[in-house]
């Protein structure tokens, strides 16, 4: 189902991409800044740069004080916020359309005039900030380090998906001034970044709007390539198993998955719905309504460009029964959809599950800027927003088996298990 968002694209001479996407049904404009620098950029030593970034980048610039980038755009009514992950950092607002100077001129200040804001205060402080996130979301919440174990069980040490965006604390630590700012100079400008402009404003004010706020800022030097991440399916079980004060026993496997862009991730993608996504999946079907030995169940990929991705499954036991029945029941159905394959059927279901989720994205401006910034990014193709999900339909029972038969295997895994610290008498 070919879609038409309307698209047009320029590149500045300081190496900006510009894409803006006109909508005049509403007077709202997003606006959505990508960065080419993710966890997998940041070298041993240097872990968490990526997401410092995130938080030092409200921390003001050349002509934004401390705090102003949020009260200045919320006073005009906007909504903003930023995310790091494994291949990108982006920054976006979402606002009346209006407000588009005012979002442009800050996202340029601090693209290129943070450092004449950054200094030791700014960045001890923010340290702290990322520290007590730490604290909050990975070391004090059930079940929070689980993807942190995860990936260091999955991939090698150094592997540019080793760690987790949130770095580690002893390199924040070790950081110095120097190095924070050694950091943007090689990541953070234009010739470096995606800008994305969606909404109630024409294409030509859009651009003329993008050249007047960013094109005067210099171009950085070329940034260091991303290491090559690429490496094949795992090829034998590897377990951390964890007893602690959790809510209830859990599990969670994690398999390599091919990288994204490929119609092999699509497929693995698909066959890992059909284990997990939503209450027609397999493993919801059996482990939840049928044999009700799992409060839930929930998996899906999680796609990345840099030479492989990952899936997962997981499955949360029920008031007392044993964590390996649970354990038992998920490798069998994985086993089971290797083997066997898939209906035409749960193939249909699927990709309409993925279709519609890809239409809701698209449908308000700030999701759709969101998608336009990532595949041009990602993959030098804005376009993909209007055949994406005819290559999600393109995807073939027979290409799903195959996938799940090299990439989501028994034989194969990451596996993380969470048991209660008191044994509250679970069945043998």
């Amino acid at each position: 189902m070919p879609l038409n968002y309307p698209l047009a694209e320029q590149t500045l001479d300081n190496g900006l991409r510009v894409v803006v996407s006109s909508d005049r049904a509403v007077p709202i404009v997003a606006v959505n800044l990508w960065y080419d620098v993710g966890s997998r950029h940041e070298p041993p030593g240097l872990t968490g740069f990526a997401h410092l970034f995130e938080h030092l980048m409200f921390q003001g610039s050349r002509n934004v004080q401390s705090g102003q980038h949020f009260s200045l755009l919320e006073t005009v009514g906007a909504s903003l916020n930023a995310s790091t992950f494994f291949d990108r950092t982006n920054y976006f607002e979402s606002l009346p359309s209006g407000g588009l100077d005012l979002a442009l001129w800050l996202e340029a200040d601090r693209m290129g005039y943070l450092l004449d804001a950054l200094n030791q205060e700014n960045l001890d402080n923010q340290r702290d900030v990322v520290k007590e996130e730490k604290r909050q979301s990975y070391d004090n919440r059930p079940y929070g380090d689980s993807y942190e174990r995860l990936v260091r069980l999955l991939f090698p040490e150094n592997h540019p998906y080793a760690h987790m965006t949130i770095g580690s604390m002893a390199d924040l630590d070790a950081a110095s001034l120097e190095d924070v700012h050694a950091f943007f100079r090689t990541y953070y400008g234009p010739n470096n970044a995606v800008l994305t402009i969606v909404g109630d404003v024409s294409v030509e004010d859009a651009f003329d709007a993008a050249k007047r706020y960013f094109g005067h800022l210099p171009a950085i030097p070329t940034p260091p390539p991303a290491p090559d991440g690429t490496i094949g399916p795992l090829t034998e079980v590897l377990r951390d198993d964890v007893t602690d004060d959790v809510p209830s026993d859990l599990i969670t496997m994690m398999f390599r998955l091919p990288p994204d862009g490929t119609p092999e991730l699509d497929a693995a993608g698909l066959a890992l719905d059909v284990l997990a996504a939503g209450q027609s999946g397999r493993l919801n079907r059996r482990l939840v309504r049928d044999e009700q030995i799992a409060q839930s169940v929930s998996g899906g990929a999680l796609p990345l460009i840099g030479g492989v991705s990952f899936g997962t499954l997981t499955g949360i036991a029920s008031d007392g029964i044993d964590l390996q029945k649970v354990e038992d029941a998920l490798l069998e159905e994985v086993e089971k959809l290797a083997e066997s394959g898939i209906t035409a059927d749960e193939l249909a279901t699927v990709q309409a599950q993925a279709e519609r989720d890809w239409l809701e994205q698209l449908s308000t401006c700030a999701g759709r800027a969101d998608e336009i910034s990532h595949h041009a990014l990602l993959f030098g193709d804005p376009n993909r927003i209007n055949t994406r999900i005819d290559q999600v339909r393109a995807v073939t029972a027979e290409q799903v088996q195959a996938a799940a038969r090299e990439w989501i295997r028994a034989s194969g895994r990451a596996q993380v298990t969470y048991r209660r610290t008191e044994d509250d008498g679970a069945e043998a």
